[in-house]
């Protein structure tokens, strides 16, 4: 390992816009490692500002540390991860992302209307989800959680 593939600390929160207490969080919850000086600093390998960066992505998908640390584990110790290691994950996730998507694109178009969530209290539930049906599948919002009014109907 060459001295340039080690940042300081400040770079890395420079370099992913993340503050230096959050790294040292990071670090304290086994996401990031950093190794020490002489003088007790702590020094990056340039690679963790992706490492960093993967937690901010992760974190706005809403994965919560301990799945990121999870994911992260996967990547290979002792070495620079490549693109094949990125992609491993990366397509490891994109099942998360589809459902997400699809959770989101049926927000969209049920919000306007009756979402399954049993209140009963607009007009148009009497069409939607009469005498809550929608309550056989569960709590929550039915249809916003995937139910479809037809197949709760006949449930029923």
């Amino acid at each position: 390992m060459h001295r340039t593939d080690l940042i300081s600390i400040g770079e890395l929160a420079a370099r992913t816009g993340v503050a230096v207490s959050a790294i040292r969080f990071y670090e304290a919850k086994g996401l990031v490692e950093a190794l020490r000086t002489r003088g007790g600093q702590r020094r990056f390998l340039r690679a963790d500002i992706r490492r960093v960066s993967f937690i901010l992505i992760a974190q706005q998908l809403g994965l919560a540390l301990e799945e990121i640390g999870a994911e992260l584990a996967r990547l290979p110790a002792g070495r620079t991860p490549n693109a094949a290691d990125w992609a491993r994950i990366s397509t490891g996730l994109g099942a998360r992302i589809d459902a997400q998507i699809a959770s989101l694109q049926r927000t969209r178009e049920l919000l306007g209307n009756c979402i399954g969530c049993g209140c009963l209290s607009l007009k148009k539930c009497a069409l939607y989800n009469p005498g809550d049906k929608a309550a056989q599948r569960g709590a929550g919002p039915r249809y916003l959680l995937g139910d479809r009014a037809g197949e709760i109907a006949e449930v029923g």
